[in-house]
């Protein structure tokens, strides 16, 4: 880099007239319609400032970051209506640019890209994106073909921009597919702009939520953790709020608990990671008498509607629950703070308990019994329509975390392997169970297709009709028999409103005859992850006109392919 910053320096009053005689109208086309009206613009290796005095002109205000003390200095002479604020500063650092404590609403690298080394790149995404205003813009010009001169440039590719973006919270656009000719008349160079957006529904929430994920500080996994768990819950149990206020939605702090139990369990009893920085410190939620006793089971053993009838192991869940609760109340609730201040984003409202006397079934009543969790109704919101957006980032978070916790105790452990270890819940333990399901009652009866309404035979599949990909969801009335190569065809799209209307019959004639003898379990479940259900809620026709509308939620949210 440094020697780079030689070159335009050297080479300044060449290249700055170079890039003064085509016009910023002509160079960035392509993206001239997300310009902001007003607002701060960071442009960040500018150069000759031809792109500085348009924005500026614009009445925007401008702060330029160059590095090279030439190029910089010839910048500086030109006269503009709106000031511009110059900085000695560079990627990725940029020092000089957070000492502003500024957020930006475009933030410009034109022909930087290429310059950036490959393995600081991801460090500057992430900087860049907390210096974004809510639906601030990043645009990158990227640079393809040759180079003849002496400055060092790196191989640039949309899609390492696009995993980028996956990782921080940001939406990614690649303006066209094809690649825009130079407008210098290098006939073996051409560009392509990308532009990263961080995402916000004008609340402010979605930023907030970036920030606890990329930039606040941890000494453990359990800010993340609970996220991730509020996240699965918006998303896939909208059906489980309690109470919807102005300022609040409500949530039985149970089912917050179980979420924590599903997420937590591989990696602590199958994997054996870390989640703390503290090496000497067990987790507070893993006891005696709870979590303990329960090592042999799988994450996949808790889930709504779930029944222990066993009195000790009623009684290790009900502790663990318990402890986790705790846990969630006294660490990540009360460390989880607005930016600057130590008023807590969060709330949790216990209740005394005791402990079972007999089973004990996850159902509504139960998780209730431990208490209250209050969400901002702002977060809550962003969690279920962003989530696509803020997963990524709450994953890639906490696998990094893990990262530095396990190099610390010396544990082999690649990034791979800690993503792997992150995966939402296993769908194949469940559809086994339907299909055992199946299985029996081809044994004496007929069982129909889904989809199609004919009869199955020996080979079949099981269909999640939300697809599991996009909408993670193994209860029982989003698991459908079909047909194989019906479920094929289907894959992961989203059944079209007009299909499911069209199958209504045959897919509630299924949950009929499927789970009438596990109705309560169907019930709790349906009535917890679907809209507007009541708990008491015992009709399959409900269940199926509250499954309707979740999937125009899914498809509003997720924009899926419909099939």
């Amino acid at each position: 880099m440094s020697e780079n910053i030689k070159y335009y320096s050297t080479h300044a009053e060449k290249l700055a007239d170079q890039y003064n005689s085509v016009a910023f109208e002509k160079v960035h086309g392509d993206w001239l319609s997300e310009i902001p009206e007003k607002g701060f613009v960071l442009d960040i290796g500018a150069g000759s400032g031809r792109d500085a005095r348009f924005l500026a002109d614009k009445g925007l205000s401008v702060v330029a970051v160059e590095p090279a003390d030439g190029i910089r200095e010839r910048a500086q002479q030109y006269v503009v209506n709106q000031p511009i604020h110059w900085l000695n500063d560079k990627l990725p650092e940029l020092n000089q640019v957070f000492s502003l404590q500024t957020k930006f609403d475009l933030i410009l690298l034109s022909a930087v890209w290429m310059h950036i080394v490959p393995s600081e790149r991801e460090r500057c995404i992430r900087k860049l994106s907390s210096l974004l205003k809510a639906n601030g813009k990043i645009i990158v010009s990227l640079r393809h073909g040759a180079n003849h001169d002496e400055r060092t440039m790196y191989p640039v590719s949309a899609d390492e921009l696009s995993g980028f973006a996956r990782k921080f919270g940001l939406s990614f656009r690649l303006l066209s597919e094809q690649t825009n000719a130079d407008e210098l008349g290098r006939d073996d160079v051409y560009w392509q702009t990308v532009i990263l957006t961080l995402p916000d529904d004008g609340s402010g929430a979605f930023p907030l939520l970036r920030n606890i994920i990329v930039n606040d500080n941890k000494s453990s996994t359990y800010k993340v953790a609970l996220l991730r768990t509020l996240l699965r819950i918006a998303e896939g149990h909208p059906g489980a709020v309690i109470e919807r206020t102005k300022e609040h939605v409500v949530l039985p702090v149970g089912l917050v608990a179980l979420y924590w139990i599903k997420l937590l369990k591989p990696l602590l009893d199958h994997f054996e990671i870390p989640q703390s920085s503290n090496m000497n410190k067990g987790l507070g939620f893993v006891k005696k008498g709870g979590w303990q006793e329960l090592r042999s089971f799988t994450a996949n053993d808790f889930y709504i509607g779930a029944t222990y009838l066993n009195v000790d192991i009623a009684r290790a869940v009900y502790q663990t629950l318990k402890d986790v609760t705790a846990t969630i109340r006294n660490m990540p609730v009360r460390y989880i703070t607005l930016p600057g201040t130590e008023q807590g984003v969060f709330h949790v409202e216990s209740k005394r308990t005791s402990k079972p006397s007999g089973s004990v079934v996850l159902n509504s009543d139960f998780m209730k019994s431990f208490g209250r969790f209050y969400i901002p109704i702002n977060i809550w919101d962003s969690l279920a329509r962003f989530s696509v957006w803020i997963e990524p980032s709450l994953v890639n978070e906490w696998a990094a975390l893990m990262q530095t916790y396990t190099a610390k105790r010396a544990m082999a452990f690649s990034q791979s392997d800690l993503l792997k270890a992150l995966t939402w819940e296993d769908p194949r333990r469940t559809t086994a169970r339907v299909r055992s399901r199946v299985n029996a009652l081809l044994e004496s009866e007929k069982v129909n297709c889904c989809w199609s309404g004919k009869k199955l035979l020996a080979e079949y599949a099981i269909d999640h009709a939300m697809p599991f990909s996009r909408w993670p969801n193994n209860d029982l009335w989003n698991l459908l028999p079909t047909k194989t190569h019906i479920n094929s065809r289907k894959s992961d799209k989203l059944p079209s409103s007009a299909r499911l209307q069209q199958n209504r019959q045959i897919i509630t004639d299924w949950w009929q005859q499927g789970w009438s003898d596990s109705a309560d379990e169907f019930f709790i479940q349906a009535n917890l992850a679907l809209p507007n259900l009541p708990d008491s809620n015992r009709s399959f026709e409900d269940v199926f006109d509250a499954l309707t509308l979740q999937r125009d939620r899914i498809k509003a949210f997720q924009q899926l392919e419909e099939w």
